[in-house]
C-alpha cells in the first residue's frame, strides 16, 4: 500500500476529530443506526439456524427481492447472544458470491483445461469410480484371518461447509461402503 505522509495525517486527524466529537457529547449512534437501516431497508427478516456445529446458533437473515442481503447473529439466542463464529459470519458470502461455482467442472486426465459437465454425468462418473474401486479393493479378512469387511483405498475428508446432517449422512454412507479412512476439516 502506497500512502504518503500527508494522507496518513489526514486520516489520523479525521479519526481523532471523530473520536473527540463522540467524547464531547455528540451522539454518533443515530448515524450508525441510519447507515445500518439503509442496508436492510425493505428487507424481510427471517430467523434461520447456522448449520456448521452443534451449537446451532440462530441467525437473522435479511432477504430483499429473493436475495439474502445481510446475515447477523440473533442477540436473543442464549448460546451465542448474537455473536457468530467465522463460519457463521461467512453465511452471506456462501449464498451471494460471484466466484461461487454452480456447475461441475471436469478436467480430463492429461488435459490442461476445465470443461463444464452436467450434474447427471458428474454423479454417474463419481458413483462408477467409487463402485469400481470398492469392488477391486474390498477386503473381507485381514492378514490374521479376522473378518474386517473394509476398503482401505478410499479416503474422505469432510469440509467445514457441510452441516451436521450432511456429515452424518456422509459418514453413514461411507461406513456402509466399508470405508475406514474418514477425517474432517474441522478436526485438522
Amino acid at each position: 500500500m502506497d500512502i504518503s505522509r500527508r494522507s496518513f495525517l489526514k486520516v489520523a486527524g479525521a479519526g481523532t476529530v471523530g473520536l473527540t466529537l463522540g467524547q464531547l457529547g455528540l451522539d454518533l449512534r443515530p448515524v450508525a443506526a441510519h447507515a445500518y437501516a439503509m442496508k436492510i431497508d425493505g428487507a424481510r427478516e427471517v430467523i434461520s439456524i447456522c448449520p456448521f456445529c452443534s451449537c446451532c446458533c440462530n441467525v437473522l437473515m435479511h432477504v430483499k427481492d429473493g436475495t439474502v442481503v445481510n446475515v447477523e447473529g440473533d442477540p436473543d439466542y442464549p448460546v451465542s447472544q448474537g455473536a457468530l463464529c467465522a463460519k457463521g459470519a461467512a453465511l452471506l458470502t456462501m449464498h451471494v458470491n460471484d466466484h461461487r461455482l454452480t456447475k461441475p467442472l471436469y478436467r480430463a486426465p492429461g488435459s490442461a483445461h476445465w470443461e463444464e459437465k452436467d450434474w447427471d454425468w458428474t454423479l454417474a462418473r463419481i458413483a462408477r469410480r467409487l463402485k469400481d474401486t470398492r469392488d477391486r479393493d474390498f477386503k473381507t479378512v485381514n492378514d490374521k484371518g479376522q473378518t474386517v469387511n473394509r476398503v482401505e483405498s478410499i479416503f474422505q475428508l469432510g469440509t467445514s461447509q457441510m452441516d451436521n446432517e450432511e456429515c452424518a449422512v456422509s459418514h453413514q454412507m461411507l461406513r456402509g461402503l466399508g470405508v475406514v479412512h474418514i477425517d474432517h476439516q474441522a478436526r485438522i
